[in-house]
């Protein structure tokens, strides 16, 4: 089960405002220490949320834009407009209203036959642009997540080889339940992230969440539950979701 204990947010209005006064912190905190901010996004209705508040909200407002590089998390092996695509969400609702050089956005790509290839490549571009490691794994500044009612994150799903892949920092999966291909980040990758944000909203999640914090928590079932953050990992979930907590 997570280490901290969630805060619960009485609805998803103030999640997302909470959610906004972190994304502000921790940009403020790494343009102190380093100078740039480097953020990977996750796909979902909470973030989308989250992503319209960056744009209109007056605490984002101060945000210099030319100083954030914008990741993602994972990513289904669709074309970049395809509906079901987090790029074209999150280009939606946030990337295509905000100053931000198109040079600090950063798609994971899906334009190949050999899925493994697009993981390959998305990883040499972390490695290439994010500080690393001493064993060379790729440091975020933040990290957001959402979490499935199976538990997943990102596109770690249950009973995955993804789950196992503890060298890689990015790798293809085919996910049966989905019928789908994607690619996503690793445990390695999410474990020395400086900071994750697990947003969690709605009544489908409630299961998930009473098994992850309740005191007979049998979570470890869950891939989410196998983060072992060096960093900081805060949950923010809303009253529907944490109803029997």
């Amino acid at each position: 089960m997570p280490d901290n204990r969630p805060i619960i947010c009485p609805d998803n209005d103030s999640l997302i405002k909470q959610a906004l006064q972190r994304f502000v912190t921790h940009y403020t905190q790494a343009l102190n220490d380093h100078g740039l901010f480097h953020v990977a996004l996750s796909g979902g209705s909470t973030p989308e949320s989250l992503y319209r508040a960056l744009v209109t909200h007056v605490s984002a407002q101060a945000i210099a834009w030319n100083k954030v590089h914008i990741w993602f998390g994972d990513e289904r092996m669709v074309a970049p407009d395809h509906r079901d695509s987090n790029y074209r969400m999150s280009r939606h609702a946030l990337l295509d209203h905000i100053a931000i050089p198109r040079s600090n956005i950063h798609p994971i790509p899906t334009d190949c036959d050999d899925f493994t290839n697009c993981a390959k490549r998305y990883a040499d571009t972390l490695d290439s642009l994010l500080p690393l490691t001493k064993d060379a794994v790729p440091v975020f500044d933040l990290v957001l997540l959402g979490i499935g009612p199976d538990g997943h994150t990102a596109s770690l799903f249950p009973d995955t080889d993804i789950l196992m892949e503890y060298e890689l920092p990015v790798a293809a999966v085919y996910v049966k339940e989905k019928d789908s291909w994607r690619i996503s980040l690793t445990y390695p990758v999410l474990n020395h992230a400086r900071q994750l944000l697990v947003l969690v909203s709605g009544a489908g999640k409630r299961q998930v969440i009473h098994d992850l914090f309740s005191d007979n928590a049998t979570g470890n079932h869950y891939p989410v539950a196998n983060i072992r953050p060096s960093g900081q990992m805060e949950w923010l979930i809303d009253s529907e979701a944490a109803q029997g907590l």
